[in-house]
């Protein structure tokens, strides 16, 4: 008991000096933006805050409502005394620790002759490096795996997939049905679609797929069937769900649905895959999710269980039918192929066996391994504080006037979302559209109720303001990437909402 333990403890250690490494390369990168600046990066901290405030709520969300992500940040900034950067720099490491956690259960329990725990840490190091091969600065590049670091785009329904491949493994793996993991399958299966309803994509429809195919194997004629009604239940449930909280949904998953635009749809991911093939990294993790990929076919073909068979089956049928099905629907986002990044290494724990080493080579080594690990660990962890504590002139600029003005501005979605996460009242900066109608997307609507705006704030994401009366400002405070258009004592009314 003690031995399994020490081990179990020993690859939550490592995982977290991978996770270290990992959060370290990326907040170094040009993907930094991502983490730290980029306009969508900031709704989770923001509604987190909202939360924390205890001021009524009116938010505008998208198809996705952030659940999870929202409770572990709101977590996060009630118990670590960091601001919002930081907090995103450590939301990073837990964010692959979770995904590690979610990868151990689908390695299966240890038993003779496999070592579940240690092809669980080098499954996560894999998804490290792949992060890593991430150069983009651009949200909408096919860097895919540094997208688990973030808050915004989908990391929990990323966990979410792999924690019920690994509950249908262990359900499989069981001499018999028990209730709690059938109930634990329900409830992943509940709250990530009522979360998010590409967790049916992603997990629900090629499990229930692969399920059905393995009910006529013998073993699993009478087990498939239940877990298959589990899995369609919760979904079901989460879809629900979603429909007291309309009010919140500003755009449901169908607006996204646009079948006829497939073609377009290929030349939009053909661009990104041949974009990401003009740097080395990129053609680097191209190469190795492909070698992933074949790996997970032939363990397939090679399983010796049903269990190992559904894991390696998942980690190559789920991107394929991802993609596919992005591309039938019309859809134009890189995030939506995430399973392409994430369920490839899936085929490490697919049959995780123990290599054939004698314990005096094995256990010195695995010694050696842990050592570095921590120690690269470690040493992350300054690289990685040094990227969230990086100043920012230009946005302090914008947060001290704001702060000290005492009045309330306006700004458009790319532009203000970052200074008015760092405003002592975000509620001083109003998100508008270029016409200064009241934008409701991914922000609090109670911000509207001000009515006026006395000043503006743009860069250069900003689209040329129309107002419906010309004003011209006072003065215009230079920022330096951010102008304050001061209005002085005149001020301009919001338009109506949109989303």
């Amino acid at each position: 008991m003690t031995r399994v333990w020490v081990r179990e403890l020993a690859g939550w250690l490592g995982a977290a000096a991978v996770s270290l490494v990992t959060a370290g390369a990326v907040a170094s990168s040009a993907r930094a933006d991502l983490l730290f600046r980029d306009g969508d990066s900031m709704v989770v901290a923001m509604l987190a805050r909202s939360l924390l405030s205890g001021e009524p709520l009116d938010w505008a969300m998208s198809s996705v409502l952030f659940l999870p992500e929202s409770a572990a940040f709101t977590a996060l900034d009630a118990a670590v005394p960091v601001d919002a950067s930081g907090l995103f720099a450590i939301s990073a490491v837990v964010n692959l620790l979770a995904l590690y956690g979610a990868i151990r259960l689908t390695a299966g329990r240890a038993r003779a002759g496999m070592a579940p725990v240690a092809w669980s840490v080098l499954a996560l190091a894999v998804f490290g490096v792949l992060a890593m091969t991430d150069v983009s600065a651009s949200r909408e590049a096919l860097d895919l795996a540094s997208l688990q670091l973030t808050t915004t785009y989908y990391s929990a329904t990323v966990v979410a997939g792999v924690l019920t491949i690994g509950i249908v493994r262990r359900m499989i793996d069981s001499r018999a049905l028990m209730a709690w993991p059938s109930i634990g399958l329900g409830v992943v299966a509940l709250v990530s679609t009522l979360s998010n309803p590409l967790y049916a994509a992603w997990a629900t429809i090629p499990l229930v797929m692969l399920l059905a195919i393995a009910s006529v194997s013998p073993g699993l004629r009478s087990r498939a069937p239940v877990i298959i009604a589990v899995l369609l239940a919760g979904t079901t449930l989460g879809f629900l769900s979603r429909i007291p909280l309309a009010a919140w949904i500003t755009k449901t998953g169908i607006d996204y649905i646009q079948p006829g635009q497939w073609h377009e749809s290929i030349d939009y991911y053909g661009r990104l895959v041949g974009e990401r093939m003009q740097s080395s990294l990129g053609v680097i993790g191209l190469l190795i999710a492909a070698a992933l990929i074949v790996a997970a076919v032939v363990r397939t073909v090679r399983a010796g269980d049903p269990g190992s068979r559904l894991v390696a089956a998942m980690a190559w049928v789920a991107p394929v039918m991802v993609v596919v099905g992005a591309v039938m629907l019309g859809t134009h986002a890189a995030r939506y192929l995430q399973p392409f990044a994430f369920a490839p290494v899936l085929a490490l724990v697919a049959a995780p066996h123990a290599l054939r080493v004698g314990d005096r080579v094995r256990r010195p080594a695995a010694v050696m391994v842990g050592v570095l690990l921590l120690v690269a660990g470690g040493l992350s962890i300054p690289r990685l504080a040094d990227a969230a504590t990086r100043p920012d002139a230009d946005l302090t600029c914008v947060t001290d006037w704001v702060d000290a003005s005492g009045r309330t501005g306006a700004g458009q979605f790319w532009t203000v979302r970052l200074p008015k996460l760092h405003l002592a009242d975000p509620s001083q900066l109003v998100q508008v559209d270029h016409q200064l109608n009241a934008y409701a997307w991914l922000v609090d609507r109670t911000d509207f109720a001000v009515g006026e705006v006395s000043f503006l704030v743009e860069d250069s994401q900003t689209v040329p303001w129309d107002p419906p009366q010309a004003v011209l400002p006072e003065r215009v405070v230079d920022c330096g990437r951010y102008s304050i258009l001061d209005l002085g004592t005149e001020t301009l009314p919001l338009g109506p909402q949109r989303s």
